[in-house]
Parts: structure tokens; C-alpha cells; sequence
């Protein structure tokens, strides 16, 4: 699970101008739009443990089609690599929970 933040000029309802916003996306989606000028924010209904287990599924799930379609393609590269991804999948799980569970807790923040 991934928080990106950027800032972009929108019109604001409540001020009637254009001014800039700060947008925050979770996975790729809209979570919530602040005017800074105004402070007014629009948040969307999103629960972000269903949005977890939905990444987690589509990343379980499409794993065997992603391997067979790599495989298929440069049969070489995919053997001499292999290993390597092996040993490295538990450093990249461990980064990726670190990464979700700061996401986690920077929402949980933001609702409090």
C-alpha cells in the first residue's frame, strides 16, 4: 500500500478560485483533497484495510500468470535470475509491510 502526495491548482467551491490543493492518493486513488488556501477538505469513503486486501489478492492471485508470462518470454533471464529473487523476496516483503504500515498509520492519524 502506497501514499503519494501532490500539490496542483483546482478550483475551490469555497473560495470560488483557483487555488492550490494538496491531493493524497492511496494506490493510485483519490483519498483526499485539501485547499490550502481555505483549508476546506473533501475526503472520500475509502476503507483502506479493504483497499490492503484487494492489492494482496490481485498481487497473490496474478503471481503464477506474471512468472509463466516471464518465463515464456526469455526462458534464460528467468532461470539466472531466479535465485536471486528467492533470496531477496524476504527483504522486499519486509519493505513492503514497512511501507503499508506507515500508510496504515499515517491515515489512522489523519482520521483521529
Amino acid at each position: 500500500m502506497k501514499i503519494s502526495e501532490i500539490d496542483v491548482t483546482l478550483y475551490c467551491s469555497h473560495c470560488h478560485d483557483e487555488t492550490l490543493h494538496h491531493v493524497q492518493y492511496l494506490n493510485d486513488k483519490i483519498q483526499s483533497i485539501d485547499c490550502t488556501n481555505c483549508h476546506r477538505t473533501i475526503e472520500t469513503e475509502m476503507d483502506p484495510m479493504r483497499e490492503l486486501y484487494k492489492e494482496v489478492y490481485k498481487r497473490v492471485t496474478s503471481k503464477p500468470t506474471r512468472l509463466s508470462n516471464e518465463y515464456k518470454t526469455d526462458q534464460g533471464k528467468f532461470i539466472e535470475g531466479f535465485p536471486k529473487r528467492v533470496l531477496s523476496k524476504p527483504l522486499r516483503l519486509v519493505k513492503y509491510l514497512n511501507e503499508t504500515k506507515e500508510a496504515l498509520k499515517k491515515i489512522n492519524k489523519k482520521v483521529q
